[in-house]
């Protein structure tokens, strides 16, 4: 599928003229009525919502800013003056309601979302095959959810559309209640996808595990702990998933799709606005890009997490390239997302969004201290070189957990959920930036100018 997706402007063109802010609904529903009726032009629509999670917004870009830059792992990289002072501010949790950040992000993920509301809405009354309306709705159901999931923990309590309709309800809710929607919806998505595909062409779509994958971490963040245990255990009971022997093996085009692999946003080097700008965003030194100037968006790695490795775990060496040669300076950088490119932000790299180490040690989370729990951490680590861990071993069981969490998925977007999920925000971050705990904003403010057209429905985040 990262080759030879469809993206067309059949779908991109009914979201490139709207007036509102929010796109929680396409604007011309004559031509939404006219569209939406051969297996063509679902093929197109259901290309389109994969798209939306390549947006500058979602997985692009801004939902990394948000949620890894938010964290110790990284840090702002184009200093706190001009075009970086946005980022700045995200770094340090100052950020004000009209960064560029935030209002991309929000009319990014809803982009996607009104797009999968459209083939929801529609498929029913097309022409298109039984087994494909199932496949079809299975992946807009998902792509659906995980903007929901991204949205609901950037920004809290959000409007939750699921149908295509002219009449927009603005009303918030909240992120708990988002999270019931999206286990409902996924809960409808999974029997409806293949656990793998057969063709080359389609590697890469949306597969029940991925869906119970999600489903499993929705059902955790919103503290749902026996449902979350059913669903990771589904994963691995299909046994289509493993962990590669060796951890460089997770990254690389050679490797995109592979056994680990549970879900990836895809991307195509080559010029035509298909590639990705990860080696920009954590190797800028090698990147072809300028500074914030030049649309880069810099997240060296900080100190604390270079000190987080123990002596021994493999991950380090093919995670971060550093070397230290006085009087030269200090040069560090991510190895994970280094690839041929043709210009500046098209590398080739895919997005992981999950893989089954995740499952693991999430499973690890949801099941709780004990002999099983610490059997789930122990093959993450053996990998890693490590020695067992159990009960006995130092520290809390959240901080074992969020300790190998945190160099197991190293600049892979976690490390700020995992801190939320685990209560551990605020005490983390207030040290790590010798701030109050006070200061450690948990969401986001929402944009100011969707509260402005809001009609005072949209009432903003209070911290």
């Amino acid at each position: 599928m990262k080759k030879n997706f469809l993206y067309t402007f059949l779908i991109l063109l009914q979201f490139s003229c709207a007036k509102e802010f929010t796109e929680l609904a396409p604007i011309s529903d004559r031509s939404i009525q006219s569209a939406y009726k051969t297996a063509v032009d679902f093929e197109v629509a259901v290309n389109g919502t994969y798209d939306a999670l390549q947006l500058s917004g979602t997985y692009g870009k801004y939902y990394l800013i948000l949620n890894e830059m938010r964290s110790d792992n990284v840090y702002n990289g184009g200093g706190s003056g001009g075009i970086a002072s946005t980022l700045e501010d995200i770094d340090l949790f100052k950020e004000i309601p009209t960064a560029t950040e935030l209002s991309t992000s929000w009319a990014d993920s809803y982009k996607g979302i009104a797009r999968c509301n459209i083939i929801l809405d529609k498929i029913d009354q097309s022409t298109v095959t039984d087994a494909l309306k199932k496949r079809y709705k299975g992946e807009a159901l998902y792509i659906r959810s995980l903007l929901y999931y991204n949205l609901a923990v950037i920004f809290g309590n959000i409007p939750l559309q699921l149908t295509y309709s002219n009449i927009v309800d603005l009303s918030q809710v909240t992120a708990s209640k988002v999270y019931d929607q999206i286990a409902k919806d996924l809960v409808i998505a999974e029997p409806l996808l293949p656990a793998k595909y057969t063709l080359a062409s389609d590697v890469g779509r949306v597969t029940s595990g991925a869906v119970a994958t999600l489903l499993g971490k929705v059902y955790l963040t919103n503290g749902d702990k026996p449902n979350a245990i059913l669903a990771f255990n589904r994963v691995i009971a299909s046994k289509q998933y493993s962990l590669v022997a060796d951890y460089a093996k997770l990254w690389g085009v050679a490797n995109e799709n592979g056994p680990e692999s549970i879900f990836e946003v895809q991307f195509k080097t080559g010029g035509q606005g298909e590639g990705s700008g990860y080696f920009e965003y954590f190797a800028a030194i090698l990147g072809r890009s300028g500074g914030a100037g030049g649309g880069n968006a810099s997240m060296p790695v900080t100190p604390d997490l270079l000190a987080a490795y123990t002596k021994g775990d493999l991950r380090y060496t093919k995670s971060i390239y550093r070397a230290i040669k006085p009087p030269a300076p200090d040069t560090t950088y991510v190895t994970k997302y280094i690839t041929t490119q043709t210009t500046s932000f098209d590398g080739d790299n895919n997005w992981v969004v999950s893989r089954y180490a995740d499952v693991l040690l999430m499973l690890a989370e949801a099941v709780g201290e004990g002999t099983e729990a610490y059997g789930y951490i122990n093959q993450v680590r053996a990998r890693a070189g490590l020695p067992a861990i159990s009960a006995s071993t130092s520290g809390t069981f959240t901080e074992k957990l969020l300790a190998d969490r945190r160099v197991e998925f190293a600049f892979e977007n976690q490390r700020w959920q995992d801190l939320l999920r685990l209560g551990a925000a605020q005490t983390v971050m207030a040290k790590f930036l010798s701030i109050p705990s006070t200061s450690v904003r948990l969401i986001y403010p929402i944009p100011q100018k969707e509260i402005d057209v809001s009609n005072g429905k949209i009432i903003q985040n209070t911290f």
